[in-house]
């Protein structure tokens, strides 16, 4: 039985990734440590479900120190790292900026240098599509440049894809690095729009509005990103950049009536000035995902949005 090591696991994409390598009779190491970015009861309630499961071990360990995440591949055989685990967020990387640079690099170098110490077969970077910064030629492609990064937070994951393609080629570790756009879903970071806006309108509360809603991303359910991530790490190759998204931009205010639509109440809106750090439209070109991943997303904008309000109202 393959042994993979997720980082992040306990968190909104790592633990539907748990999920399903459980589901494909994989034994699953869950490690995250469970920060404060959002409440910790939160992410142990994402993996409740998997904590007796004979195939399932949850280790809170910080991947920013090596020698603690050493101590897994001392004891188990890990043969796949999918590696999710950072610091996320645009605007809050603006304020800490050291701590993007200690999560998103430094524990990627960690995980880098464990991976070839150890012999690992295949190891998934998560990255973003906040790499393309501000860029105006859409479709976003793999091959543009990726040289304006506007947040700290985009920066330090365009640093850990150059670490990435370096221990790749000197080190012969097969790497895939996927840039993540825009991911929803159950379970979804409390700070992100979809589950956001989904409380705040239900509960009848304000919300906040960056620029005039004209603004787009290209929003993508989560278990298309899953299906996206493994199929990465049973690809075999060697390295590559990959785009995971919908293909398919919404604007921020056809995203807000989607969530009315099915919350069933009209949103109280606060304007604000568009913020620092922010781009104004991701939109993915996913050719490369079907060509090398046969990556194919399924769930567009209306049946992902039904399936998060459903959720949300069972188990707020």
């Amino acid at each position: 039985m393959e042994t993979i090591l997720v980082t992040g696991g306990a968190g909104f994409i790592g633990s539907h990734v748990c999920d399903k390598l459980l589901a494909k009779d994989k034994r699953v190491l869950c490690v995250d440590n469970l920060t404060m970015y959002y409440p910790p009861e939160t992410k142990i309630k994402n993996i409740q479900h998997n904590l007796e499961h004979p195939n399932f071990k949850f280790l809170t360990l910080d991947i920013r120190k090596k020698d603690e995440i050493e101590q897994i591949f001392q004891n188990e055989k890990v043969d796949k790292i999918i590696h999710v685990a950072g610091r996320a967020g645009v605007r809050p990387s603006l304020e800490k900026p050291v701590w993007y640079k200690e999560t998103n690099i430094d524990a990627t170098v960690n995980l880098l240098e464990l991976a070839r110490e150890y012999k690992v077969k295949s190891f998934v970077f998560a990255s973003s599509s906040s790499v393309y910064g501000n860029s105006t030629k859409v479709p976003f492609t793999e091959d543009d440049p990726c040289n304006k990064p506007i947040s700290p937070y985009a920066a330090t994951k365009k640093a850990a894809e150059i670490l990435c393609y370096t221990y790749s080629k000197v080190y012969n570790i097969p790497i895939v690095c996927l840039r993540f756009f825009s991911v929803y879903g159950p379970r979804g970071r409390p700070d992100m729009a979809p589950l956001k806006f989904t409380k705040l309108i239900d509960a009848e509360k304000p919300i906040e509005m960056y620029g005039d809603g004209s603004s787009s991303r290209d929003w993508t359910y989560v278990e298309d990103i899953v299906d996206g991530i493994l199929a990465a790490s049973e690809s075999g190759l060697k390295f590559e950049i990959v785009n995971l998204g919908n293909s398919y931009p919404i604007k921020l205010k056809s995203l807000i009536k989607t969530i009315e639509k099915y919350v069933g109440k009209k949103a109280k809106i606060k304007q604000y000035p568009a913020q620092a750090g922010d781009v104004e439209h991701t939109y993915a070109n996913i050719g490369k995902a079907k060509e090398l991943l046969g990556y194919q997303p399924k769930v567009l904008l209306d049946e992902g949005i039904k399936t998060l309000v459903d959720w949300y109202k069972k188990t707020k």
